[in-house]
């Protein structure tokens, strides 16, 4: 198996700014502040409104640190009217990788604390990052926070039924005392909208690079893994909707596999499967207790587009090249890995 790392700049300035201690309320603001890191890829309308949001947060961010995959693809505009302190880096999109990325803003981040999120997510209310601050208070041993996701009016009906699956109204701190009463629950979280704290982060190499997709997975697992917690604060909430096609699932589940796959001393440990027959149970009945037993088959046809996917990621070494690239969403991955 090949050597995984993070980023080397982030290693080598990540060790001079970690701090020891949560966030409390009798801590004092600078102690407990933080930079939001945010990749970006032609970022549009939700972007601007995100930062809108991130100005009016009653706890706002020293900084907001941007790693733009394109330069040309970047709408300088927006920056114009922010009061935010914003830091712009832009990379190629043959050296994108979700782990990469995020790491090269960590290394641009000097705060106790940091916040991933991505630049379609949108804070639902003036509370969220407070919320999220507050939750490394119930445990010294949180490494990071997840918010919760909440669908709007362009969300698919599917997409609507996978969110009340995956974020649910309880708050949750979890360890890998959980992993058999959870599955790959356990190691659910999301960079959509996640808080790290730094010194933890730090010390496990942040995340892992070359990583396809699902770093935010692969370092829950990694932290639990060493004895760390990883907490939901359903109080911290983010507006995240998409609107995928059948094919589209396909393609994000292809990357979703090939995570799994790549990295299956993790995954092996807890698969998948159950959790997703579980899934789709439960938005069945879902379904049918609505009245709508008529979404029953598009819910079957996108579930089993995303099953195919999620199996051919898992075996993409069998699979022809000419299929590989059209299969990913990211094929710099591959390339960079000398497959394609």
């Amino acid at each position: 198996m090949e050597k995984r790392e993070g980023n080397a700049e982030y290693k080598a300035m990540g060790k001079s700014s970690s701090v020891s201690g949560c966030f409390t309320a009798g801590q004092t603001e600078e102690a407990s502040s933080f930079d939001v890191i945010i990749p970006c890829y032609k970022p549009g309308e939700k972007f601007r409104k995100l930062l809108k949001a991130l100005e009016k947060q009653e706890l706002p961010p020293k900084k907001v640190i941007l790693i733009n995959t394109e330069e040309c693809y970047f709408p300088k505009d927006v920056l114009k009217d922010t009061k935010l302190d914003i830091r712009l880096h832009h990379i190629s999109r043959r050296d994108f990788d979700h782990a990469y990325a995020r790491n090269l803003g960590v290394s641009f981040s000097d705060t106790p604390y940091f916040l991933c999120m991505t630049d379609d997510a949108v804070p639902a209310d003036e509370k969220m990052t407070r919320a999220l601050l507050s939750a490394f208070s119930q445990d010294s041993k949180i490494a990071e926070v997840y918010a919760r996701q909440c669908c709007t009016k362009e969300s698919s009906f599917d997409e609507r039924l996978s969110r009340t699956f995956n974020y649910g109204e309880a708050s949750q701190i979890k360890g890998m005392e959980d992993l058999n009463r959870l599955g790959i629950k356990c190691f659910f979280a999301s960079n959509v909208c996640c808080m790290y704290k730094r010194e933890i982060f730090s010390s496990l190499g942040g995340f892992l690079v070359p990583t396809i997709f699902n770093e935010d997975m692969i370092f829950a697992a990694r932290a639990e893994q060493a004895g760390y917690k990883v907490a939901y604060q359903a109080e911290a909430r983010v507006y995240h909707s998409h609107r995928f096609t059948a094919l589209q699932q396909f393609r994000r589940n292809f990357d979703l596999g090939v995570s799994h796959r790549d990295y299956r001393e993790i995954f092996d440990l807890v698969p998948p499967e159950k959790e997703g027959i579980r899934m789709i149970m439960q938005n069945s009945k879902a379904v049918l207790s609505e009245g709508k037993a008529y979404l029953l088959f598009p819910l079957f046809f996108r579930t089993i587009f995303r099953f195919l996917g999620y199996k051919a990621g898992r075996n993409y070494s069998r699979i022809p090249k000419f299929l590989l690239r059209r299969f990913t969403l990211n094929p710099q991955y591959f390339q960079n890995k000398k497959i394609l």
